[in-house]
């Protein structure tokens, strides 16, 4: 998809599972299930909708997915069902191999985001996937990978970061940077404490990535927020004021774990957010 002087596209990683109460928070499943049934283990489905940016200098890759270093037993928990590697599904949309990436970038590093910043070689040792590529990580969500807390311990896999510490390629950020001209990370507080979100403007339009503040566009009503959110009044509070002014400019919003529907526009209808699919 061609927007402004860049080119995008969705790579989707792979389909997981994840509890749905969990994801879904105060919400009663006699609600979310209708629009997100689960399985018989109470997990729905999930995709983790990498993005790729090709601009006149660069190649970039905003977040790795859920990787591919996970042990079979592990695989069922999360019910992820892999058909192709990332680097495959990254060729066949993006026509680029993972060597062809300059710049890396996580929005924050729960295993779910930053899991293919590494692949296991021959001998089983996690290296980067991205050779040739530098990694760019907020320097607070570094800070807090290597000390979390009992809350969210078990997001954090030292596997993902510290092979690009070794190697050279990590580069530590503000909490609001700039990637490229016109393409901005910056922190929200809400689903943890220094997760980023990702806006790129060219042409006069605008692609906002909201990561895990709204993981789906079944998260759009306000009190839909995730359990796994650390401050889920600070979600709200950022969903009020974001989701208006994505509507009012017109934004394409990109829904990190959304199965079906990543790319949507907003559209308010009796009073209630509609995601619309976005057509080029």
């Amino acid at each position: 998809m061609i927007f402004g002087d860049c080119r995008i596209e969705v790579i989707p990683d792979t389909e997981f599972r994840l509890d749905g109460g969990a994801m879904f928070g105060v919400v009663p499943r006699v609600l979310w299930e209708k629009v997100c049934p689960p399985d018989e283990f109470n997990r729905i489905k999930l995709n983790m909708n990498c993005l790729f940016i090709e601009t006149p200098t660069e190649k970039i890759l905003i977040e790795t997915g859920i990787g591919e270093k996970w042990t079979e037993k592990q695989m069922q928990m999360y019910g992820i069902f892999r058909k192709k590697s990332f680097a495959e599904t990254l060729f066949e949309k993006a026509g680029c191999k993972p060597e062809d990436i300059s710049i890396v970038v996580n929005t924050h590093l729960h295993f779910d985001h930053a899991g293919g910043n590494t692949i296991l070689n021959n001998k089983g040792i996690a290296v980067p996937q991205f050779p040739n590529a530098r990694y760019f990580l907020a320097k607070s969500e570094f800070e807090h990978a290597e000390n979390p807390h009992e809350r969210d311990r078990a997001s954090y896999l030292s596997e993902n970061w510290r092979p690009l510490q070794k190697s050279s390629q990590l580069e530590l950020k503000d909490d609001i940077y700039q990637i490229v001209e016109g393409l901005t990370m910056e922190r929200v507080r809400g689903h943890s404490e220094t997760m980023q979100t990702v806006c790129l403007k060219r042409g006069g339009q605008t692609l906002y990535g909201f990561a895990d503040l709204i993981p789906t566009r079944y998260h759009l009503p306000l009190p839909w927020i995730m359990s796994y959110d650390l401050f889920p009044t600070e979600t709200l509070e950022a969903k009020r004021k974001l989701l208006p002014q994505a509507v009012r400019e017109d934004w394409i919003c990109l829904f990190y774990h959304d199965f079906e529907m990543p790319l949507c526009r907003l559209t308010e209808i009796d009073g209630r957010l509609k995601a619309v699919k976005y057509d080029e």
